[in-house]
């Protein structure tokens, strides 16, 4: 019996030592377990067609072990054993303050389980945020929010009740395919046909261009490449051609290529773009052979002797 009482002594005596150790061991076996979880997961991602509910699980879990860990240490100590206890017991307000304290935590966790469930996109998923002011790639879905990878190499990070409630363009759902639209406008002058025909010979010899015509669409004799006159203008006739890629990131290359090889053929085969003028008309013209105080003096006379005229009865 004095052993069982000296130990129990002892332990009381160092609680809060072991409520330390007990943090300390939570903190060192999360970061054990995400250093293993997800460097297991890197190495097998090739043979994953999707790591998104992987990445968010692996969170998951990393949450459930500190939350864990955390409660083991609390518990520990029976004056906050009690504590906690009295304070569940009685926590109507509480549970009111701290639940809309966390409303926001609550909602992005529950967002980020929509996202892995329903899957609006995945990781590595191009996407387009709030009408194209945020674009890139998915780079990884949290517990609590997204990480998007802008083509300027930064990281956005948008929490997961936010981005839910958004309008999304994922290009790269259901299927990567696109089909980028090139818009050309030329001058009522230039040969329509010329510029259809230029066009159309820079996108199809394109390397990224695909061919998407049906068996049906060779037979009918259906283009490669389908150039329309989309409008007229108010100064030029608006060409448009539609050209397919593998993913938005060969489209982007073919319209950016096709581009700037189409600007040189227009300019070497005589079809103009046309470009804004602007006519300047001098009412009181200057004369060139007079020094240009001399011209300034007449303007200032002449503008005086207009408000003299005007202040006459």
């Amino acid at each position: 019996m004095d052993k069982i009482h000296s130990l129990s002594e002892l332990l009381l005596k160092y609680q809060p030592l072991a409520a330390l150790a007990v943090v300390l061991l939570t903190f060192l076996v999360g970061y054990i377990f995400r250093r293993i979880y997800f460097r297991r997961l890197k190495s097998v991602t090739p043979a994953l067609r999707n790591t998104t509910g992987y990445k968010f699980m692996g969170h998951l879990l990393s949450g459930i072990i500190y939350l864990v860990g955390f409660a083991l240490a609390v518990f520990t100590i029976p004056s906050l054993r009690s504590l906690a206890g009295s304070m569940l017991a009685g926590a109507g307000i509480a549970t009111v303050v701290l639940g809309f304290a966390s409303q926001n935590a609550l909602s992005n966790i529950i967002s980020g389980l929509f996202i892995v469930i329903f899957k609006p996109f995945q990781i590595g998923d191009r996407l387009e945020i709030k009408a194209g002011e945020l674009a890139g790639m998915v780079d990884d879905i949290t517990l609590r929010h997204t990480v998007i990878r802008d083509y300027r190499n930064r990281r956005i990070v948008i929490p997961n009740s936010i981005i839910s409630d958004e309008v999304i363009v994922n290009s790269d759902m259901a299927e990567s395919l696109v089909c980028r639209w090139l818009e050309f406008g030329i001058s009522y002058d230039s040969d329509i046909d010329l510029a259809k025909k230029i066009i159309s010979e820079e996108v199809a010899k394109h390397p990224f261009y695909l061919d998407r015509r049906t068996p049906e669409d060779l037979a009918e004799g259906r283009p490669l490449v389908s150039v329309r006159v989309i409008g007229l203008g108010d100064s030029s006739v608006n060409l448009r051609a539609w050209a397919w890629a593998e993913n938005a990131g060969y489209g982007f290359d073919i319209f950016c290529d096709v581009t700037e090889s189409v600007k040189k053929r227009f300019d070497a085969e005589g079809i103009e773009i046309p470009f804004p003028h602007r006519t300047i008309v001098m009412k009181n013209p200057v004369k060139t052979d007079r020094s240009p105080i001399e011209n300034l003096q007449d303007e200032t006379k002449n503008t005086v002797s207009h408000n003299t005229q005007s202040t006459q009865p």
